[in-house]
């Protein structure tokens, strides 16, 4: 929680919406001495001023307690993907981490390779797109050739499998929430 600077928030809050302090202060009800030192961070605001300076300021009262990201962190660049592979698969995380409610990666399945001998499960909805090759998929009892360019959605706990019978790699963008890796 040290990345979070709620006097810092309340100004950008307050100047996008284009106040002065002496405004919020008043639409608050507030001292505009009190809304200083919360802005400079000389003073924590109780929870009841939290509730009142997100009413005025039109936003959720969690806004002001959201820790900062470090956008670096978010950035994965090509040659930084963490790899994993899986008996005959490759995934490349696009994702930065594990963490989460979202993971994205490639799925590289070659010839003659699938995802698992039997139709599995999880709790995630799965999103997937066909970025080269082609590549069976099973869904329940019902089988799909999928081509470059298709896209399926897997829901929770459907059971499925990727088969590749085909004579050339099925590459495949997959996103899933929550993320099961």
């Amino acid at each position: 929680m040290e990345n979070i600077d709620i006097g810092k928030k309340v100004e950008q809050f307050r100047k996008a919406k284009g106040w002065s302090s002496r405004e919020l202060a008043k639409i608050a009800d507030i001292t505009p001495s009190m809304l200083s030192q919360i802005e400079r961070g000389l003073a924590n605001p109780s929870i009841q001023t939290l509730k009142v300076l997100a009413k005025a300021l039109d936003v959720p009262t969690f806004s002001f307690l959201l820790e900062e990201a470090n956008t670096e962190e978010l950035v994965v660049r090509s040659n930084q993907r963490k790899k994993m592979m899986i008996d005959n698969l490759t995934y490349e995380l696009l994702s930065p981490n594990f963490t989460g409610t979202l993971a994205t990666a490639i799925m590289k399945v070659p010839p003659n390779g699938s995802s698992s001998e039997k139709l599995l499960e999880h709790k995630g909805e799965e999103v997937a797109y066909v970025l080269e090759g082609k590549i069976k998929v099973y869904l329940s009892n019902e089988e799909y050739i999928l081509e470059t360019g298709d896209s399926v959605k897997i829901p929770p706990y459907m059971k499925h499998k990727w088969e590749n019978n085909f004579s050339e790699h099925a590459v495949i963008l997959f996103s899933v929430t929550p993320s099961i890796f």
